[in-house]
């Protein structure tokens, strides 16, 4: 007698406790829920085969996640919800928000692409899912602030250094995921996008060219971030690194 009214006593907490999740999980409008997971320790949201899942994962809501202050993962890119879209919220610009370095941005902000081509050195086609109001799903971008000797240009040809710079571009973004952040112009006149343009460890893939040597600071026209620009390329030639290293620009 007492074993049969515990084991009933026992199926109705149980029965209880998946009522209170159904009810964390179930909004009452019956809409389906949209459901991200969540770590132990961190303070993101992720798809359910993010690869930062690997140690914790506990499934919430969307609306949860995002409410109590998770921001969404940068790797798996995960859903957002429509109040918090960059259709919505417009696109990042440095020149607004002034950051103090090319690293100092908001990478949670940027806009998200992958890199579907590369020209040369400093332009690469990316594809953007669900683009902001202000861009296109495939758009030709021209990396702000750096120029790279040309390898396709109609009338100068191959330049010294050119393939290098190239290859370079190819080996760090050709088909990953990039983050674009935007300055002053958002075009140039052949309608290209103009964007300052982060690898997934919050590098400034234009920084990175004019860090190493695989180009210089384009100063012809003025950005945000001209005068650390300017610096970087001042240390690479000092140290000759990259271009100024071959004999054609060596001081």
């Amino acid at each position: 007698m007492y074993k049969h009214r515990q084991t009933g006593t026992v199926w109705r907490r149980n029965l209880f406790l998946l009522w209170l999740i159904a009810a964390a999980v179930w909004p009452a409008g019956g809409e389906d829920p949209v459901i991200v997971y969540i770590t132990n320790s961190g303070r993101r949201y992720h798809r359910e085969d993010c690869s930062s899942l690997r140690r914790s994962r506990v499934p919430v809501t969307l609306g949860d996640a995002v409410q109590s202050g998770y921001e969404p993962c940068l790797i798996c890119d995960p859903p957002v919800l429509a109040s918090r879209s960059p259709s919505r919220s417009g696109i990042y610009r440095v020149s607004r928000e002034k950051p103090l370095s090319c690293e100092g941005v908001e990478f949670s902000r940027l806009v998200r692409a992958e890199v579907i081509d590369h020209i040369d050195g400093d332009t690469i086609r990316v594809q953007i899912s669900n683009p902001p109001e202000e861009l296109r799903t495939l758009e030709t971008v021209r990396l702000i602030g750096v120029d790279t000797p040309e390898t396709v240009h109609p009338r100068r040809g191959l330049e010294t250094f050119g393939r290098e710079a190239s290859d370079f571009t190819k080996s760090r973004l050709l088909g990953r995921p990039v983050y674009l952040a935007f300055d002053w112009e958002l075009r140039d006149r052949y309608g290209r996008l103009l964007a300052y343009v982060y690898t997934q460890d919050r590098r400034c893939h234009n920084a990175e060219i004019i860090r190493q040597g695989f180009g210089h600071a384009y100063t012809r026209y003025n950005f945000h971030f001209m005068e650390e620009f300017r610096r970087m390329e001042q240390e690479a030639r000092r140290a000759k690194r990259g271009l100024w290293g071959t004999a054609s620009t060596k001081e």
